[in-house]
C-alpha cells in the first residue's frame, strides 16, 4: 500500500505546485524585473477614483474630443459662401473697311459671385448642425460606457482577489491537515480514502485560486488599459460596499429606453439628418446663379470702345435632374427610420431584460445577512479543528469548506451582476444608477 500511495503523493504534490505557480501575482514578475522599478509599487483605488482616473487619462476620449472639433469645422464650411470668380481675356483686334486697317487691343473682365438657391446653405447647417449632436451623442455615450466599464472591472478585481484570497486559505487548510494524515502513515481504507478526498478537494481548491488570480489579472491588464497606464501597472481595490436600491418599474424604464436611449438618440439625429439631406437633394434641382460685373474695352487706331455691364450665368437643368440622388437620399431615409424603429424595440427588450436581471440579483441579496460569509468563514475554521480532534466527520469537514468557498463566490458573484445590469439601465434609460458605493478605510 505505501508505494502507491507514494507514488499518487508525487503526482498531486507537483499538479499542486503547478497549480500554486500559476496562481502567483502578475506583479511577482515584475518585482524581479529591475527595468520597470516605478510598476512593481502596488496602487491602491477605490472604484470611484479608478473611474475618475480613467475618464481624466483614456486615451480614446482624444478621438471623441477630435470627432467634435471636425463636425465644428464641417459647420463652418456649410455655412460658408462660395468664393467669387475671376474670368477675364485679352487680344490683338483688327478692323477692315474700304482699304483701310486698323488694328489694336481687345480685353474684357468679369468677376461674379456665385448664390445659391434659397433655403440651400440653410439645409446644409442643418446637416451639420446634425454632425455635430452625433459627435456629441458619441462621446456622451462613451464616457458613459467607459464609467461602467472601468467601475465593474474595478469591481471585478476586488472580487477576484477575495476569491482568490479565500481559495488560498482553504488549499492551505486542506494542505496542512494532507500533511499531517500522511505523517500518521494511516492504516486501513477508510483513512486512506478520507487522505485521497483531502487531496482532490485540495486541489481543486488550488485551481479556483489559479482562475481567481487569472481573472484579476485579465481586469488589471484591461483596466490599465482604460486608464491610460502602462500594462504592467499594479493595482489593488480598497473594499468597497455597494449599496442597491429599488429601480422604478418595468413599465417606466421601457418607456425612458423608447427616448433616452443613447442608441435611439444616435438613430433619430440620424433619421431627422437624412430628412434634410432629401430636402437637400431636392433643393440641389435648382442651379445656383451667379452674377457679377464685367467690363470690356476695345481700342483700334485712335477709337476706343468700353462696355460696362452685369454677367449673369447659371447652368440650364435640361440632362441632370438631381433624380438619381433624390431617389439615393430617399433609400436611405427609409434605411434610417427602419434603423430607429429596430433600435428603439431593442432598447425596449434591453431595459426590459436588464430590469428584471437586476430585481433578481436584488432580491437574492436581500436574502444574505450582512455577515453571512464571515459566518461561514468561522464554520469552516471550527470544522477544521473538531476534525482534527475527531469530533467532525470528513463529509462535514469538505462540505463546510466547499459551502465557505461558494457563499464567497455567490456574494461576490451577485453584487458584480447587479452592477452590470445597474449599468445597463443607466446607458439604456439616462437615469442615475441604482447604486452607490462607498469605500472604507481599509485597503488590500
Amino acid at each position: 500500500m505505501k508505494q502507491p500511495f507514494v507514488v499518487i503523493l508525487c503526482r498531486q504534490s507537483a499538479v499542486a505546485a503547478l497549480a500554486f505557480s500559476l496562481s502567483l501575482p502578475l506583479g511577482r514578475a515584475q518585482e524581479a524585473s529591475p527595468t520597470n522599478s516605478a510598476a512593481s509599487a502596488t496602487v491602491s483605488l477605490t472604484l470611484d477614483a479608478l473611474v475618475a482616473e480613467a475618464l481624466e487619462k483614456n486615451p480614446e476620449l482624444k478621438f471623441y474630443e477630435a470627432e467634435i472639433a471636425a463636425a465644428k469645422g464641417g459647420r463652418k464650411t456649410a455655412g460658408a459662401w462660395a468664393n467669387p470668380e475671376l474670368s477675364g481675356g485679352v487680344g490683338q483686334k483688327r478692323v477692315t473697311g474700304g482699304g483701310l486697317s486698323a488694328e489694336g487691343v481687345a480685353w474684357s473682365a468679369s468677376i461674379v459671385q456665385p448664390f445659391e438657391w434659397p433655403g440651400r446653405i440653410g439645409l446644409r447647417k442643418a446637416i451639420a448642425n446634425r454632425d455635430i449632436e452625433l459627435a456629441t451623442l458619441g462621446y456622451e455615450r462613451f464616457k458613459l460606457a467607459l464609467t461602467a466599464r472601468v467601475r465593474t472591472l474595478g469591481y471585478g478585481l476586488f472580487a477576484a482577489q477575495e476569491k482568490a484570497a479565500a481559495s488560498g486559505e482553504v488549499a492551505e487548510r486542506f494542505k496542512a491537515l494532507r500533511e499531517v494524515l500522511v505523517q500518521r502513515d494511516p492504516a486501513g481504507l477508510t483513512p486512506l480514502l478520507e487522505t485521497r478526498v483531502i487531496e482532490a478537494t485540495e486541489l481543486n481548491a488550488q485551481r479556483k485560486a489559479s482562475e481567481a488570480t487569472l481573472a484579476a489579472q485579465s481586469a488589471l491588464l484591461e483596466l490599465n488599459q482604460l486608464r491610460g497606464v502602462a500594462t504592467e501597472t499594479r493595482l489593488s481595490v480598497g473594499k468597497a460596499q455597494l449599496a442597491f436600491r429599488r429601480v422604478e418599474n418595468v413599465e417606466s424604464l421601457v418607456a425612458r429606453a423608447r427616448t433616452n436611449s443613447y442608441e435611439v438618440r444616435l438613430r433619430a439625429v440620424e433619421l431627422a439628418q437624412q430628412g434634410f439631406r432629401v430636402d437637400l437633394a431636392k433643393n440641389e434641382r435648382y442651379p445656383a446663379i451667379s452674377v457679377g460685373p464685367a467690363l470690356s474695352e476695345e481700342k483700334v487706331g485712335g477709337d476706343r470702345e468700353q462696355i460696362i455691364g452685369v454677367s449673369v450665368s447659371l447652368p440650364l437643368p435640361l440632362w441632370n435632374r438631381n433624380t438619381g440622388i433624390i431617389d439615393a437620399a430617399k433609400a436611405r431615409q427609409t434605411q434610417a427610420e427602419t434603423s430607429f424603429y429596430v433600435t428603439q424595440r431593442e432598447a425596449e427588450r434591453l431595459a426590459t431584460q436588464a430590469a428584471l436581471t437586476y430585481e433578481a440579483k436584488l432580491r437574492d441579496m436581500t436574502k444574505w445577512r450582512p455577515d453571512s460569509v464571515q459566518h461561514f468563514k468561522e464554520a469552516a475554521e471550527l470544522a477544521d479543528r473538531h476534525y482534527r480532534l475527531g469530533a467532525v466527520p470528513i463529509a462535514t469537514f469538505v462540505e463546510l469548506q466547499k459551502q465557505y468557498l461558494e457563499a464567497v463566490e455567490g456574494l461576490l458573484d451577485t453584487k458584480r451582476e447587479a452592477l452590470e445590469a445597474a449599468a445597463q439601465i443607466e446607458l439604456l434609460t439616462g437615469l442615475t444608477p441604482p447604486l452607490a458605493s462607498t469605500a472604507t478605510e481599509e485597503k488590500k
